[in-house]
């Protein structure tokens, strides 16, 4: 039944690609800058419980988080066939798994029925998306590419689910005894099955279909926008654990600060020889940190931090989800370049060429963004390395910033007045100026 040379060639095609594509994705990594140290372990697994496995930040939409929530759970629960199934057509051998006994046959009854509640739910997605015109689906970021991306995806999780249930009919027809197993096939075949026919060919073809499109859909997701499919588990567990929109301090002007807080250090000799300049904040991917780029990864472009983004809202240019889309597409484009010379150019780069300077000034900073977002994306912290580079490179901020700077700079203060009358505007009140 099992071609199993056949398969071990697709198995060996499938992985090579998907290989690919994931060490592209390590090699990009390398060439980015760190983020923060990964640690609290403690706090990250239960972050990855509680908003990766239990879908909390998901749930609190009370009727389309649930269903979302049940897609997810549902693809859990198939994933033990899928492996049994990878098992079996590998040892040329069927239900490779029973001997686990209670607990198989508990992960077939529970992928059996996921596959028809996905397949139900992902027709109401099918039709939110063609038939009620989601604001949040929209934007200038959402391309005629990008909404066919996501109903393609959609429509490939619909077939997963017809093979998979197809297969179990199958072979309910031809083991009548496992009825109790298969509890949704077993309703289904009651009305779409004749009580006779060639049954092995329906579970044949159908179990061949599933499998195939398993691996064809597995190489699909790296370019795609359901890459959370794989990305979103690893992005909650790195999420960043310290206040939002709290800013690293830069290495380099650290010792910098320290030198000159020193007093010996006027007698020491610095040398700069070999020194590589390192640029303050973010112009192009390069200057990006490894968190920014798996965070452009497990973008799910669902639009929820847009619908909530107060800039956006008030008619600004500025929209959180364009800046991982953004993000992703420059990687996409330079990367290949930076993979065999850091020191590539194409003459582009991420801050005007894609993402705007009034996109990066309109941010709030208000975190509403990062705090809708399902899967813990940190939008507000591209945008604020953006206008690092923008006020310490380039001097470039708007005239307030500039003027402030300048002021703290020459009267170690915001405000346009010598320290020596910062009291002033108590004169008329009856103040102790001397305890004050």
């Amino acid at each position: 039944m099992i071609n199993q040379p056949i398969f071990i060639a697709i198995v060996i095609i499938a992985a090579s690609i998907f290989t690919y594509s994931i060490r592209n994705i390590f090699l990009n990594i390398n060439f980015l800058k760190k983020a923060y140290p990964v640690k609290d372990w403690g706090k990250r697994i239960k972050l990855l419980f509680n908003i990766g496995f239990g879908q909390s930040k998901i749930l609190r939409f009370p009727l389309i988080g649930f269903l979302h929530a049940l897609v997810f759970w549902g693809f859990l629960a198939i994933l033990f066939g899928s492996a049994e199934m990878l098992i079996d057509g590998l040892f040329g051998i069927e239900k490779s798994l029973d001997f686990l006994g209670p607990l198989h046959h508990f992960f077939i009854i529970s992928g059996d029925i996921a596959g028809l509640v996905i397949f139900i739910l992902i027709l109401v997605f099918l039709f939110r998306r063609f038939f009620l015109n989601i604001k949040r689906f929209t934007g200038i970021e959402m391309t005629h590419k990008a909404h066919k991306d996501a109903s393609f995806a959609l429509l490939l999780i619909l077939f997963l689910m017809v093979s998979l249930l197809g297969m179990n009919m199958g072979y309910l027809k031809l083991h009548p005894n496992e009825s109790a197993y298969y509890p949704a096939s077993a309703l289904l075949a009651q009305f779409i099955l004749p009580e006779s026919g060639n049954f092995e060919h329906l579970y044949i073809i159908n179990w061949w279909t599933h499998i195939t499109l398993i691996f064809f859909f597995a190489n699909y997701l790296p370019y795609s926008k359901h890459f959370h499919v794989f990305m979103s588990l690893p992005n909650v567990f790195f999420s960043k654990l310290t206040p939002l929109t709290q800013m690293s301090n830069m290495e380099r002007v650290t010792e910098e600060v320290k030198l000159m807080m020193d007093p010996n250090a006027a007698y020491t000799e610095v040398s700069t020889e070999n020194e590589v300049i390192e640029r303050f904040g973010m112009k192009d991917i390069e200057d990006g940190t490894w968190k920014h780029y798996i965070d452009s990864l497990t973008c799910t472009q669902c639009g929820r931090c847009t619908s909530v983004c107060p800039a956006n809202l008030t008619g600004k240019l500025l929209s959180p989800r364009k800046l991982l889309i953004d993000f992703r597409s420059r990687m996409n484009a330079k990367s290949p370049g930076l993979r065999k010379d850091i020191n590539f150019t194409d003459n582009k780069s991420l801050l005007d060429n894609s993402i705007s300077r009034e996109e990066i000034w309109a941010c709030t900073t208000c975190n509403a963004c990062t705090q809708e977002c399902p899967v813990n994306i940190d939008h507000p912290s591209i945008i604020l390395e953006m206008r690092r580079y923008l006020f310490m490179e380039e001097s470039a901020a708007p005239t307030a910033l500039n003027n402030m700077s300048t002021n703290i700079e020459n009267n170690g203060a915001p405000w346009q007045y010598p320290p020596t009358e910062r009291l002033n505007w108590a004169n008329d009140l009856f103040i102790n100026k001397e305890k004050a």
